[in-house]
Order: C-alpha cells, then structure tokens, then sequence
C-alpha cells in the first residue's frame, strides 16, 4: 500500500482536486511553474518539493498539510479532543464505551499516517484492558504503542513503559517488572533526562512491585523520590497516584497517620477529576490501612466500597483482588464462612497467569480457615497451591510467611522432616533487610 506522501499519492490527490475546482493545469501552474511541471507531477513521475507543494495548495484554496498529507483541515486537533473524550470515558469507569473510542480514533489515526495519536489511542486501549484484567492485550497494546514512538525520546516513551511493567505486575511477573522500572530509571537518571512526570510515574509504579518482592527499603526509598518529585509535575492525576502508591510504603514503615493524610490527598484530588476507578483505589488502600491497624470494622467499610465501585465499573481482575482482601478482614472478625463462599467465588476469575499473587493470598487464607475447621488435608492442598503460585511470581515476603504456615502444619500432624524441609525453604527466601536480589539500585535523579 502507498505512503500519502508518495509522488504517485500526491499527483492522484492534485489532479483530483484540480479537476474538482475545474482548473486547467497552466491556471494551477502559473505563473511560478509550467504546464509540463504539473502535467509530470500528477502522473507521479516527480516528487514536489515544499515551495511547489505551497503554490499548488494556494491556488487550490487548501492549507499545504492538507495537500501533502491528504488530511483535513483541522483533523489532528479533532482527534485529540476524541482522545481526550475516551480518556474522560475511562475515568468514569465506562471502559467499553472508552475502548470504542480509542479504537475509533485509532483506526483514523492509522488512515492518515498520525503517529503521536496512533500511540496514544493504543495506550488508552492497554488501560482498558488492564482494567478488565485483559493482560496479554494490556500488554500488546503498550507494546504496539511503544513502537509507534520508537523514534521519540524516552520520557515520551515512558507511559508505554510503565505500563507493560503494570501489565506484567498483575500477571505476577515481580522480577520482570521491577527490571523495567528500574532500567528505565537507570538510563533517565544516567543521561541527564530528569522529566518530572517521567519520573513520577515510573517511582510511583515501582512501589507495589519492590513490596510485594520483600524490597521494602526499596520502596520506601521510591516513595521518598516520588514525593519529593510531585511539586514539579503538572499532572494532578498523576500527583494523586503517587499519594496511593506511597501510602502503602508508608504503611509498611508504621506511618499509619502520614499514609492516612496521603490517602486524603488522593481521593480529594480524585474526586476533583471525577476519576472514579482511581477513587475506587483509594478506598481499597484505606481500607488495607485501617487493616494493617487492627480497626476491622472500618476496615470491611472501606473494602466493600471499594468493591461495590470496581463491580459497577466492570473492573473484574481489580475487584477480585479487593474481595480477597475484604475475605481476610471478615476472617479476622469471626465471619469465616463468609469469607471461605467469597474466596471460593473469585478463585474462578484469578490464576497464575492473571493476579497471581491474589490467587496465592485466597488459597493461603482458604487453609487458614480450613486449619480453623481441623482440616489438615484441605488445609495442605491450599498451602501448596499458594506456595506454587508465589514461587513462580518471586513474592519473597509472601513466601517466607507461607512456609511458615506450612511448616507449622507439618508439625502438628506429626511430619517433622517436611516441617524443617518447609522451613528452610522459607528462610531461603527471606531476603535480608534493605536488600534485594535485584542487583544495583538505579541512578537517583538531583533533587
């Protein structure tokens, strides 16, 4: 297929546009070109140059990007408004209404050669797929999206990046992840592009991967950059963001008051922006808070909004993950069976493959309660289920806590050996404190 700028593209789309105005070609070429120019042009035997182009446009009445590209008037600035309609779509949480936008805009993009947009109604789609847990879409889109601005700069490059190393996040693919993240924060630092929002995004995306991996220094250090880079960004969406992520670092260290003031600011700002997936997140972090400090009343509340959110949006890898959460709440306040039917129920929606770590952390709960009810059997086959996802996805912390658990099992029914084997399996991935097994940190940009 030809290019629009091709010779032969461009003399079909002059000769069409002249016959159209009923010009001859000595009345389109005078009195700067002759006859035989135009004549040659439009059989696409010579390709115009800029000041022939800018003639030809003036005498046909069209703006000279119009005459180059075949492009209306105007249609690149009316693609942006759609994007920023379906961008508006999606923050509501009407992710299909979005994807038909995007995908809309994106086909015109393609039909008119509009790089920038194309990549930018890709990454609209990547976000819609990771909201209905969609991860090899998510992930093929961020990457088609990356290659359409292969030629850019990295900060351009940067929400494409951030968001296949989401797309691998929630597929359980910690190591992978992180190496994203930080090779990308290598290179930015490394060579002097110190863009803010760049930045931002990519220490605020960096948090749940280094927790879930046992790199809590890490993330704390993360979430020490991210805060003190938000004052230069000027986007409050994403400010708001990194007040969510950095919550959880701070709940980690015991800041439970500087977390909670975090959260504030996010849904304030969340609110402001009517974007209600993002709210929805909020409530699911406060109500992880209100967990990790033992106010389990607030806790549910919290919880069972931020699911009743999610559901309505149709977000279903995201809800599962905060109905796990809210099954361990109700565990810990006696309603165990609960618990076991809602832990049961989105078993079905997660795998290894999709929410890996939540699926590990049901099966996990699952044996607690079946421990509770002196059922060892079921209690083991939901330990080893655990186990087996939590290995595959490299969560050290999560590890060393399960084969604890596993341990224990193993010593109460009278299995001394497996217990030690369970043990040291699970001092093995204990990683030491302020360490991880991700090598060298990355460069650190001048604060």
């Amino acid at each position: 297929m030809a290019e629009r700028d091709d010779p032969e593209v461009i003399g079909r789309r002059v000769q069409q546009l002249r016959t159209e105005r009923g010009l001859t070609q000595r009345q389109l070429a005078e009195p700067a070109y002759t006859p035989a120019y135009i004549s040659t042009l439009e059989a696409g035997r010579v390709r115009a140059s800029e000041p022939a182009l800018r003639h030809i446009a003036e005498r046909l009445g069209i703006g000279y990007d119009e005459l180059a590209t075949g492009r209306p008037a105007g249609f690149a600035t009316e693609l942006r408004l759609r994007l920023t309609g379906a961008q508006r779509t999606l923050a509501s949480g009407a992710g299909e209404a979005a994807a038909e936008g995007f995908t809309v805009v994106l086909a015109e993009a393609e039909e008119y050669g509009l790089v920038a947009e194309q990549a930018d109604a890709l990454l609209g789609l990547g976000e819609c797929a990771l909201e209905t847990g969609d991860l090899e879409t998510a992930q093929l889109r961020f990457e088609q999206a990356e290659q359409r601005l292969g030629d850019a700069t990295l900060p351009a490059r940067v929400p494409a990046l951030r968001g296949r190393a989401t797309a691998h996040y929630l597929a359980g693919e910690l190591r992978y992840s992180c190496y994203l993240y930080e090779s990308t924060l290598d290179e930015l630092n490394r060579n002097g592009m110190h863009d803010p929002d760049a930045l931002l995004l990519l220490y605020t995306g960096v948090i749940a991967p280094y927790m879930d991996m046992g790199a809590h220094a890490r993330a704390a250090q993360a979430a020490e950059l991210a805060l003190a880079l938000a004052p230069q960004s000027g986007d409050p969406a994403l400010v708001a963001r990194m007040h969510r992520s950095v919550a959880r670092a701070m709940i980690a260290e015991g800041r439970i008051a500087e977390a909670d003031a975090s959260l504030a600011k996010a849904s304030e700002l969340y609110r402001q922006l009517q974007i209600r997936t993002e709210l929805a997140n909020c409530h699911w972090m406060r109500g992880y808070l209100h967990a990790q400090n033992g106010d389990y009343a607030r806790a549910e509340e919290e919880l069972r909004e931020a699911r009743r959110m999610l559901s309505a949006k149709r977000a279903a890898l995201y809800t599962s993950q905060v109905a796990v959460e809210l099954a361990d709440v109700l565990h810990r306040r006696g309603k165990s069976e609960e618990a076991a039917e809602l832990l049961h129920e989105v078993l079905s929606d997660l795998s290894s493959e999709r929410g890996a770590l939540h699926s590990a952390a049901a099966h996990r709960l699952l044996g607690i309660i079946a421990e509770d009810r002196r059922d060892a059997d079921a209690a083991e086959e939901h330990y080893v289920r655990a186990l087996s996802l939590l290995e595959r996805a490299g969560a050290a912390g999560d590890l060393a806590d399960l084969c604890r658990l596993l341990g224990d099992l193993y010593r109460r029914t009278g299995r001394v050996e497996a217990a030690l084997d369970a043990y040291r399996t699970g001092l093995g991935h204990r990683t030491a404190p302020g360490t991880t097994t991700l090598g060298p940190a990355p460069a650190q940009p001048p604060l």
